[in-house]
This record gives structure tokens, C-alpha cells and sequence, in this order.
């Protein structure tokens, strides 16, 4: 049974011993790694040990521009602007320059270029961590949205904490990105009101609030709990508990989903981010408590998929003995035993509004709507259907 309900409204990088960049289609994850051991004051007189060329010598055969110019038989200016400024220059004249840039491994000087255009045609974006599923799909779409425009997209994980949020932050003004997206609203008020002093375009997601730092796309997690509590005392389940990581977010569907029961619920709470073998402790310590329980909301479909595993170890049967109810609508949900009801977020509507809010303000267009609600949708399978 598949019942949905409405609810409501990065080209390439060369390694180097300083820094190492990973790469999956435009968005890039640059992290720091150390330098290999350096070699001893022997072994570096050795005979056998290869001389080691210097930096102006490694600067000296850097290809420029000039040399792709000479290659393709064009003048520099002509070669600038078929690699920036194709649609001024003849086909012909672009495959000979192409041609030349790739016969001499020329990659453009964006820094340059970036200094020239005061833009750096990069995005940042902060998730709490870059593993969690329910995010994927927003980081895809943003990621294939700003390629379109010529973007890239530099990912960063804030880990929950907010002294590490502003670091990131703090870092991305120090690579000039031209905007940036949250997950979620931003915690840090001195990195928020930086970010004001920029005057960089600015898009939190994955939540709603009436105060946005700039501009938004979410939904209200307050409602997500409610709407959950209200599905519960339809079906006439009135003995639930709550299964929730510790974040923000997390804890503001709890509260919507308690003031939707009128009462105080049961609830285990975990470190997020939420995983199976979380779902699993979580649902250990609500049984353990002794309270009757008919059916549990769990903050993710991670920790959901911890619960129903360790019913299944218990011997209770879901949905005939206990419901379980996930949340983010990742795409594994449907293909458990049973299969999870959940709480479907459209992450992939939210990358693509982030991205079009962004490029619309890149464009210097008028602004429109600032604050978009995506809405939410539960999508109702065997996990509850008793």
C-alpha cells in the first residue's frame, strides 16, 4: 500500500603535498593533509636521491595563456575570449583554441580570472554532516543547478556544532564564494551578521522561520511532528513514543508532535547523527521503561530502520503489534521489510529552489519571493498499516 497524504505547502584539481581535493561531478571537498616526512639530512645527499626542482623552476613551466595563443595561431586576446566569451568567436576558431589548451595541458588561473570578474563562480554550502541521506538529494541537484551556470559548488560539515559552522563560514568569505546555502538556520549570530556586513547572497534551508537571514526554502518541522501525532490518534493509537537524535530540528518535530497529543510522550533521545544501530538503542530503552507502547515516530528513517530491526530481534511484529513511522523519505524506506512509512521532504525541489533564489540574485533580477515552503508529504507502507 503506497498512500500518500498532503500535508503542505565543482576542473580538475592536481594533488599536492599541501592539499588534497576530492571531486563528484562539480561539487568539491577540500581537506587539509600533512606533509609526507620529510627526508633526513643524509639521505638527502645521497647519490641516489633525485634532485627535487625549485619553485621558480616549477613556475617557469607552468603554460600560460600565451602559449595556448601561440598553439592555436591566435592572438591571446582572440584565445581569452574563446575560452570565456564563446559566443563572440567563430566555431573554427574555438576548436583550434580548444585543440591548443588541450596539446598543452593549459588550466585557466580562476583566482585571475576572479579578480577581473569580482565574482569567483563558486557557492558554498554547509550540511551537518555530508553522509546523511535525507541531504543527498538537495546537494545533487543544487550541485547540477549551479553547473548549468557555470558554478561549483565547495562543500563543507559543520558537525552540529557552531563554532565549526563559523570557521566554514569564515573560510568561504576568505575564498570570496559568490553565495552560500545552509542546511538548516544558521546558528552563529556573529558568523550571521558577518555574513549581513558581505552583503553574499545567502540561502538557509531545510527549515522555515520567520526571521531568514536572507532568503529560505523549507518546511516547518513544528508541523512535520503534528501532522505525525495527528496520523497516530486517526489510526487510535494513543500509547507512542518518540525515537530522536538531539539536534535542533529533530527536537522541534518532538515538540509538535507532543503538543499534537496533548500530553507528554515517551521519548529515548540519541546523538545525531542518527544511524540503525541508534534506532536499535533507542527502542531498547523505550521497551525497558515497561510502558505499553502501539507506536513510535523516529526523527530519521536511519533510526527507524534501527527500530524495526530490533522489533524484528524482539519478536514484535510490525505493524500488528508496533507501528513505526520514519522521516526524511530516503530512498531505502520503501525497500525495507516491511517497508517504512515515512515523512517525505522533496530534497531535490529544495536544491533546485536554492539554486534558481541564488542565480536569480547573481543576475541582479528583482527580488521575488524570499521565503518558499515546500511543504511535506507522509507516505504511508506496511510499517503502519494495520
Amino acid at each position: 500500500m503506497n498512500l500518500k497524504k498532503r500535508i503542505g505547502p565543482v576542473a580538475a584539481l592536481r594533488k599536492s603535498v599541501k592539499s588534497q581535493a576530492e571531486t563528484t561531478n562539480d561539487t568539491v571537498i577540500i581537506s587539509a593533509v600533512k606533509h609526507p616526512s620529510r627526508l633526513s639530512d643524509k639521505r638527502r645527499g645521497s647519490a641516489h636521491a633525485p634532485e627535487t626542482p625549485s619553485r621558480d623552476s616549477a613556475v617557469s613551466k607552468s603554460v600560460t595563456l600565451r602559449d595556448v595563443a601561440r598553439a592555436a595561431g591566435v592572438s591571446v586576446i582572440t584565445a581569452s575570449r574563446a575560452l570565456s566569451h564563446p559566443e563572440v568567436v567563430s566555431p573554427e576558431t574555438i576548436e583550434r583554441v580548444r585543440h591548443a589548451v588541450a596539446a598543452t595541458g593549459y588550466i585557466p588561473n580562476l583566482l585571475a580570472g576572479g579578480l577581473k570578474s569580482k565574482r569567483s563562480m563558486t557557492v558554498g554550502a554547509l550540511v551537518p554532516f555530508v553522509g546523511v541521506p535525507q541531504f543527498l538529494p538537495t546537494v545533487q541537484t543544487l550541485t547540477e543547478e549551479l553547473d548549468r551556470a557555470g558554478y561549483q559548488l565547495i562543500l563543507g560539515q559543520t558537525g552540529y556544532d557552531s563554532a565549526r559552522e563559523a570557521a566554514l563560514l569564515d573560510t568561504f568569505l576568505g575564498r570570496r564564494v559568490d553565495g552560500i546555502v545552509v542546511a538548516g538556520l544558521l546558528k552563529s549570530n556573529a558568523a550571521a551578521e558577518r555574513l549581513r556586513r558581505q552583503v553574499i547572497p545567502v540561502v538557509e534551508t531545510w527549515d522555515l522561520t520567520d526571521r531568514p537571514l536572507d532568503m529560505l526554502v523549507g518546511f516547518s518541522h513544528v508541523k512535520v511532528g503534528s501532522a505525525v501525532a495527528g496520523y497516530f490518534l486517526g489510526k487510535g493509537w494513543q500509547q507512542v513514543g518518540i525515537a530522536t537524535g538531539n539536534d535542533d530540528r529533530a527536537l522541534r518535530r518532538r515538540e509538535g508532535f507532543v503538543a499534537a497529543m496533548g500530553r507528554e510522550v515517551p521519548t529515548a533521545v540519541v546523538t545525531a547523527p542518527s544511524n540503525l544501530a541508534l534506532g536499535r538503542q533507542a527502542l531498547r530503552d523505550l521497551l525497558d521503561r515497561g510502558t505499553p507502547l502501539r507506536a513510535v515516530f523516529c526523527s530519521s528513517d536511519g533510526l527507524a530502520q534501527g527500530v524495526l530491526t530490533e522489533a524484528r530481534a524482539r519478536g514484535i511484529r510490525v505493524p500488528e503489534d508496533l507501528a513505526v513511522v520514519g522521516f526524511g523519505g530516503t530512498d531505502f524506506a520503501a525497500h525495507l521489510e516491511p517497508s517504512l512509512t515515512t515523512v517525505h521532504i522533496d530534497g531535490s525541489a529544495i536544491g533546485a529552489q536554492a539554486a534558481s533564489l541564488l542565480l536569480a540574485r547573481f543576475r541582479g533580477e528583482p527580488e521575488g519571493r524570499r521565503v518558499i515552503d515546500v511543504g511535506f508529504t507522509i507516505v504511508e507502507r506496511q510499517s503502519t498499516a494495520a
